[in-house]
This record gives structure tokens, C-alpha cells and sequence, in this order.
């Protein structure tokens, strides 16, 4: 009976240590795949394995990826200060699977010199799929649908943005406005227009068509 007992225990044991290889085997192949600076996410790495939670779950531990949010991982650069954040767009184009989207800020309206000063942490992105604020990683990001937004933020877009969101600005809203109003004398009324007329709110149009229709008569 002894004997029998521990040729079991020699095959259940033979048998772990061959899974646990095999398993070592199949994450290590897993890992062929990954490039640093890639941000990835569950359903991208499921073609490469068959227990891709599990293994998700090892390389986090291990410290291989980083996971971002539910779904979504990053694999570091390094540097020689370490492991380095992922991209802004390609973190943001992997969490909406989607490259339609422009990524801004509250910030970028300081270059128009119209009076912002203020800095904010939170990124805005325009795109026609998700809405809400989502924190990947160590940043938040605002999505908001919008049906049309330019490819690149040019000043007449931003003056136009800036507009609608007078109202998320720390800034005495009066004094902007003025300022803005003064901008609009200094740009192309063509390509103002257009703006307005493209990416304006109802508000905002009100606003500016009343001030081109009086600073370039």
C-alpha cells in the first residue's frame, strides 16, 4: 500500500511540475509578442493565449505590464530613469479602439493670449464614442462626444472652444470675453467662420457672429 502511495505522489507531482512548465512555456511565448511602448488591451492578448487572465494577472505581479484600467495594460520603455508613461495617444487610442479623436486641454487656450492663465490636470478628448471622465493609469482624461471636431486644434478652433467652455474656466468670465472679442479683430474672419460655424454652440454663435459681423464690415 506504502508503495502504491508513493508512486501516486511521484506521478501527481511529475504531473504539476509538467503543467507548471508547460504553463511557464505558454507565458513566456506570451511575451514574445509584447513591445515596449505599446499599450494593450485583455481582447489583444487573448489571441496569444488560452488563459490570458491568469497570465495577465502573472505579468502584473511580475511587474512585465502595468495595468491602466479594467481591460487595458501598458508595457514600459525604460530610460534611464526608469520605466516611462505611456503616450497620451496611444494610450487613449487603445482605450476607445478608435483613432478618431482630438486630445486637448483647458490649457491650450493660454496661447491665445486673451487673459488664461490658469493650469489644469485634466486632459479633454473630443471623439464619437465614449463620454464620461475615465482615469487610465495615473491620469484623467474628459471624454465627450462630439459629431465634429478638426483633426489638429488650430487658434481659430481654440477661440471657438474656448467660447463654449467659458463657463470651466477660473478666469473672470467678463474679462475673457472682452479679450476675445479683441482677438477675433486679429484673425482670419474666413477661417473664424468657419470654426464657428462647424464646432460653435448656439451660445457661442451668438456671441462671435455678432463680433465679426462688426470688426470686419
Amino acid at each position: 500500500m506504502k508503495h502504491i502511495l508513493n508512486e501516486f505522489s511521484i506521478k501527481f507531482h511529475s504531473s504539476k511540475n509538467i503543467y507548471y512548465l508547460c504553463h511557464m512555456a505558454k507565458l513566456q511565448e506570451l511575451k514574445k509578442h509584447l513591445r515596449r511602448g505599446r499599450v494593450y488591451r485583455r481582447s489583444d492578448l487573448s489571441k496569444w493565449s488560452r488563459s490570458v487572465d491568469r497570465h495577465l494577472d502573472e505579468l502584473v505581479n511580475e511587474g512585465t505590464l502595468e495595468k491602466l484600467s479594467q481591460g487595458l495594460y501598458y508595457y514600459p520603455e525604460l530610460s534611464s530613469f526608469g520605466k516611462t508613461p505611456p503616450n497620451e495617444e496611444v494610450l487613449v487610442k487603445s482605450f476607445l479602439k478608435d483613432d478618431r479623436f482630438l486630445l486637448t486641454s483647458l490649457n491650450a487656450y493660454n496661447i491665445l493670449g486673451v487673459g488664461t492663465t490658469q493650469l489644469y490636470n485634466k486632459q479633454t478628448v473630443y471623439n464619437h464614442k465614449r463620454h464620461g471622465d475615465f482615469t487610465l493609469g495615473n491620469r484623467t482624461f474628459s471624454f465627450r462626444v462630439k459629431p465634429h471636431f478638426p483633426k489638429k486644434a488650430t487658434l481659430e478652433f481654440l477661440l471657438v472652444d474656448l467660447v463654449n467652455n467659458l463657463d470651466q474656466l477660473a478666469e473672470d468670465h467678463d474679462e475673457i470675453l472682452q479679450k476675445v472679442k479683441s482677438k477675433v479683430r486679429d484673425m482670419n474672419p474666413q477661417k473664424l467662420e468657419h470654426a464657428l460655424r462647424e464646432y460653435g454652440n448656439a451660445k457661442t454663435k451668438k456671441v462671435l457672429e455678432q463680433v465679426l459681423a462688426t470688426s470686419h464690415a
